[in-house]
């Protein structure tokens, strides 16, 4: 360092304590290893530039020597090969031997002589037949090994010439094989010809062909072939791609065969089966599919889900596409007399994890608008694709698939006891995981149909269920499950399933149906089957502590795996509550069992009701999931709505209505609204109450009326005001929001319901009966006609349509004609009560709410529930005989006696203690009573609950004066 003449410069001082000479070294180490890395970079370039020039002088060295071989060839057998004949394929000949080593897929000219090749060698087959003398003369034996050779290079040369110019070709690719004059077909029906499963070089041909990717070849002429991927090709006769395909495919798998083992990812599953809508381009190609590639799919795909390939457009993901092509092929593979039990299990376990890894389908694809939150790696699918997928699950695959289970796992002569075998577990978890994971993702309500009615799984379910359960063991089959914890229930599964079934089935089912042909569960093995649903539910709600999991729907949530335990569980909550529930509704039609079968003995205690009354627990959640667990006596205790008033402004008001007021306008209102006179509602056969659904030609403003009355009706179950309203059960259904179905018809209409059965098991022609999905209104004289479906006047009934008709018949008059009278009375009963408390009752127990009991009467219970005014106590000697008067009356006496001091015939549910205003009985007479107050007749204020009652002198004056009122019918007026 020199001296720079200031003297105020210090010396640095390194503060980590290395010296200088530390500090250069550390600096040369670094430039050293810089220079190694320099010095290996240039090495690199160096060798990597002679291997290029060595490669280049190679190329160069091919190319020239091709241009000299195709010079001696032009020589020899003309410039386009004019001098050639059949002799020239003979393993002497050089014909082939130059042709094919100096062939180049892109040379036109190269291209043009190979096709001329490919015509001399079809012409001497339609001549002879013999391809292998043409070949390899007398002698192949001895000349196999250089004919095979030729043979394999001439195959995969033709499909060279095709693929690099398939763009060209691309109008000519799926043409049939009379159209030879074409240079594509021609080439085709030479690769066809070549690989014929009868020629001794079959299995050595198409292994070359499988290393050198011929598939991931086809693939690509096949999508440059085909003009719009949507629309199906128009052809009678079979394209000559085909046949190529079904050559090869047939082979792949056939005993013997010594082809390698290819690379999954270009094997025909993926490079094919993934081309969208294969079956519409190539319709003749799909008999010959082989259940070999299904098997191949099922023992690579679900652990190799890597290999899927990458998608021809966003709308058609390769996975969706190979998913709707195989399961469009899988009814015609199952089938087929050969297909076995292994062939149904792989169909099984290829389609589960496609059907996971498939986002979920609309019933109604349409076109959606872009949203904003729509990212590019959103998957959506296009309409056609989703069609495609749900209408291949159809009854001809269920049919085949669930009998090519069942032959191979339904024993014979087996007794309740018999403890599933191996295969049988297998069987029922594979196809579980199916349904399971199908119901997830696709429109299920057709599945469901067709495998109810079409097949015999639900039996067969029911029967291992019922065994299972009577041995007290559940198997686990994890093969198709395996990221399931192996200490999930073995029972959720099947339970899973069956359920949905059994429930869906329920809907269409007709009485005769469930009561005397015991579809599809025996009446002797409901109990069992309630049981059996009621330790599960117990379980998931209550024991493995339910209430913890989302109850949002599994379509809402895109990452949500289909078959995690949590979405299985919550799909099963569902299906069994609600199952539990139509089976409790069967149960109140006709009596097939006690109604407290239904209940768990553990939600009968004051502990589990009082965790219900506090929310957020898991005594709320079952009450929310599962209410018919809980008897209906502590489900009545748990409802405490109480109503609050709010004035004009939307204050709320400081006064609450004690019931009298209201009661009194609520009868008035029942009188005049519930009256069918007043044009409002109707009554069944029955004289129950539904909306008129010709109000609207009586009442301009019926709508405002319906809504007015359902409030009013909310109004009064929350007081506990009973109103002798006796509603139809299908009317009760819409508090629920509920659908009604054929076998609620019976309480509308029986006629209508007797001649839609008889068409249901008519024999003859129905297209006979010259019906149409057309329904017919005559309502106050005007009648009119409504389609039941789009274009239904022109529609007639056939036997394959029969049963649709019926239910579209069923639906119309059940639900669609009363639905905007019943949707207004719903929001204004909504008003007051929550959707969420209405659905812990069905529609028996709603009547029970709305109009009280119809067991007798409990006088004891009205008597220590009565208070007393105007002199009166408990120990009068008027009263003692009153109560003895009463007690003494029949039950229809009872009844009239409480309508007249209540306004209803029936007793509160819970007893009078929980009846609004409390019962009073008042002295209707000064304390110095007279003749005149004697003769006088018992009153009543129903508004008040109250009787007025004159201190007759003797039981008989009582009773009969008692009578008298009670049945007149009258209350104030006979003061």
């Amino acid at each position: 360092m020199f001296f720079t003449g200031d003297a105020s410069t210090r010396k640095r001082v390194d503060l980590g304590g290395r010296s200088s000479k530390e500090s250069d070294r550390q600096v040369l180490l670094e430039q050293a290893r810089l220079d190694r890395k320099r010095r290996l970079v240039h090495r690199q370039q160096t060798s990597a530039a002679i291997k290029i020039q060595k490669c280049f002088r190679g190329m160069k060295d091919v190319k020239m020597a091709r241009t000299e071989v195709r010079e001696q060839f032009h020589v020899t057998y003309g410039d386009h090969g004019e001098k050639a004949d059949w002799h020239c394929f003979g393993p002497d000949s050089e014909f082939l031997r130059q042709l094919l080593f100096f062939f180049t897929a892109n040379n036109t000219s190269d291209v043009a002589l190979l096709v001329k090749a490919c015509r001399l060698l079809l012409q001497h087959l339609q001549q002879s037949g013999n391809i292998v003398t043409l070949f390899a003369g007398l002698d192949y034996p001895q000349k196999n090994s250089l004919v095979d050779l030729r043979v394999k290079k001439l195959a995969y040369a033709c499909l060279q010439a095709i693929f690099h110019n398939r763009n060209h070709y691309k109008n000519k690719l799926l043409m049939p094989s009379t159209c030879s004059y074409w240079p594509a077909v021609a080439l085709f029906e030479t690769v066809a010809c070549l690989t014929n499963p009868e020629l001794p070089w079959n299995c050595s041909v198409i292994d070359y062909l499988m290393e050198r990717k011929v598939f991931l070849l086809l693939r690509c002429i096949i999508l440059a072939g085909v003009q719009d991927v949507k629309s199906p090709e128009l052809r009678v006769s079979a394209s000559v791609l085909e046949h190529v395909l079904i050559s090869l495919v047939s082979h792949v798998g056939q005993q013997p065969c010594h082809c390698s083992n290819a690379d999954p990812r270009w094997s025909f599953s993926l490079q094919i089966l993934s081309i969208p809508f294969l079956w519409r381009h190539l319709p003749f190609f799909k008999e010959g599919f082989g259940r070999y590639y299904i098997h191949q799919m099922a023992n690579f795909l679900p652990t190799h889900d890597g290999v899927l390939l990458d998608d021809v457009l966003q709308e058609y993901p390769g996975h969706a596409c190979l998913l709707g092509n195989l399961l469009e092929v899988a009814g015609v593979v199952l089938s087929d007399p050969n297909s076995t039990y292994h062939t149904a299990i792989d169909f099984l376990t290829v389609s589960t994890f496609l059907l996971e890894v498939l986002p979920s389908v609309d019933s109604s694809p349409v076109q959606k608008p872009v949203d904003d939150e729509l990212t590019m790696d959103d998957e959506v699918l296009s309409p056609d694709l989703q069609k495609q997928i749900s209408s291949s699950i159809d009854s001809r695959l269920l049919q085949h698939l669930v009998n090519a289970l069942l032959k191979a796992t339904c024993p014979t002569g087996y007794s309740e006891k018999t403890w599933p075998s191996n295969v049988e577990v297998e069987a029922i978890s594979a196809v579980c995981t199916f349904l399971h994971v199908t119901f997830c993702t696709l429109p299920h309500e057709l599945i469901m149909t067709l495998l109810a009615y079409r097949t015999e799984l639900l039996p067969a379910l029911w029967n291992y269920i019922k065994r299972c359960h009577e041995n007290q063991r559940w198997p686990f089959y994890s093969k198709l499950t395996a990221h399931i914890p192996g200490d999930t229930p073995g029972w959720l599964l099947p339970l899973a399933v069956f359920c949905p079934l059994y429930k869906h089935m329920l809907k269409f089912v007709d009485t005769e149906e469930f009561y005397e042909q015991e579809t599809p569960v025996k009446i002797k093995d409901i109990p069992s089957l309630v049981i059996i649903i009621k330790q599960a539910l117990w379980q998931l709600l209550w024991t493995t502590n339910g209430h913890v999991l989302s109850q949002k729907s599994s379509r809402s949530l895109p990452d949500d795996k289909k078959l995690s335990v949590e979405v299985i569980n919550r799909k099963a909550r569902v299906a069994m509550s609600e199952l539990l529930s139509q089976l409790q509704d069967w149960n109140n039609r006709r009596k097939f069992m006690s109604a407290d079968d239904f209940h768990l003995q553990e939600a009968r205690s004051e502990t589990f009701v009082s965790q219900a009354l506090l929310g957020n627990t898991r005594a709320s959640d079952i009450l929310k999931q599962a209410p018919f667990l809980v008897p209906f006596t502590s489900r009545v205790e748990i409802f405490t709505i109480r109503i609050s008033f709010v004035n004009e402004f939307g204050v709320e008001e400081p006064g609450v209505d004690g019931g009298g007021i209201f009661k009194d306008f609520m009868e008035n209102i029942i009188q005049a609204a519930f009256d069918v006179q007043s044009g409002l509602f109707k009554e069944t056969p029955d004289h129950l109450l539904y909306p008129n659904p010709g109000s609207a030609l009586v009442h301009e403003q019926h709508l405002q009326f319906f809504h007015f009355l359902g409030t009013l009706l909310g109004k009064a179950m929350s007081e506990g005001i009973l109103v002798d309203i006796p509603f139809a059960t299908f009317f009760l259904s819409k508090l629920k929001e509920k659908s009604n179905f054929l076998h609620d018809l019976p309480s509308l209409d029986p006629e209508l319901y007797r001649h839609l059965l008889f068409l249901k098991h008519y024999k003859g022609d129905v297209s006979e009966l010259e019906l149409y999905f057309v329904a017919v209104n005559n309502e106050y004289g005007e009648q009119t006609e409504e389609e039941l479906i789009p274009g239904g006047k022109d529609m007639r009934v056939t036997k394959d349509n029969a049963i649709a008709f019926i239910h579209l018949v069923a639906n119309y008059r059940l639900n669609f004609q009363i639905r905007t009278q019943s949707l207004h009375f719903l929001r204004g009963f909504q008003q007051l009560v929550q959707k969420e408390w209405i659905e812990m009752f069905n529609e028996h127990e709603i009547q029970l709410f709305i109009s009280g009991s119809l067991e007798s009467m409990n006088v004891d219970d009205l008597r220590s529930n009565t208070l007393y005014t105007g002199g009166y106590h408990h120990e009068h000697q008027v009263i003692e005989m009153f109560w003895g008067v009463l007690k003494s009356f029949s039950l229809e006496y009872q009844k009239k006696f409480l309508r007249f001091v209540t306004g209803c015939s029936r007793g509160p549910l819970l007893g009078f203690k929980y009846l609004e205003p409390k019962f009073c009985i008042q002295r209707a007479a000064p304390l110095d009573v007279t003749e005149e107050y004697l003769d006088r007749l018992p009153t009543s204020a129903t508004c008040m609950n109250l009787l007025k009652l004159p201190p007759y002198a003797s039981k008989e004056q009582m009773r009969t004066k008692l009578i008298y009122s009670i049945s007149a019918d009258a209350g104030f007026d006979l003061s």
